[in-house]
């Protein structure tokens, strides 16, 4: 196995150590690192030995000491991530959306409709990947649940049926127990 590699490092541990506290969680196990190799900056320690310490990846611990040996704390609080890109439907889109899946009689069947139907009324064109995560993500939308109502119910007809149905019901099971009985 080859020998740690030393460098020196410019900051304190007190330093460090408050670098620490005013960081994010993802920045923070870099500066844990520093702190690690601060530590053992005489004698040296493994990338690997810092990993097993910290509970992150060697390779990691690798491109952080390679980041502070290039530019310092400056490149080391540098990082990739930047958050959500900005949604592809705008409030006003949402709101006519949102009022669109709240409609029981809408007669929208599935995400393959509601985006055509989207495209269509907002002359756009979204991808269907992007428009199911963001329906799903901000509206809590299901795909293939049963609607509350069918578009062409007739409610009327419905009562009629459930009057009729459950007193019909009743004497069928009557009658069946009797002759069970017998």
């Amino acid at each position: 196995m080859s020998a740690p590699k030393l460098f020196i490092i410019k900051e304190t541990e007190v330093e460090i150590k408050k670098l620490i506290k005013s960081s994010t969680r993802l920045v923070s196990k870099r500066f844990q690192a520093l702190l690690t190799f601060k530590r053992h900056e005489k004698e040296g320690v493994s990338k690997r030995q810092v990993a097993d310490e910290i509970g992150v990846s060697h390779n990691s611990i690798q491109t952080w000491r390679s980041a502070y040996i290039a530019g310092g704390v400056k490149q080391l609080k540098l990082h990739g991530n930047i958050g959500y890109k900005p949604s592809v439907i705008n409030a006003s889109q949402a709101k006519v959306l949102k009022e669109k899946l709240d409609d029981p009689s809408n007669g929208i069947v599935g995400f393959v409709e509601l985006l055509d139907w989207f495209n269509k009324a907002f002359n756009t064109d979204i991808n269907y990947k992007t428009f199911h995560g963001l329906v799903v993500r901000k509206f809590k939308a299901k795909i293939k649940v049963a609607r509350k109502v069918h578009v062409k119910k007739d409610v009327e007809a419905v009562e009629t049926f459930k009057k009729t149905s459950i007193g019909s019901a009743k004497k069928l099971s009557k009658k069946i127990k009797k002759k069970t009985k017998q």
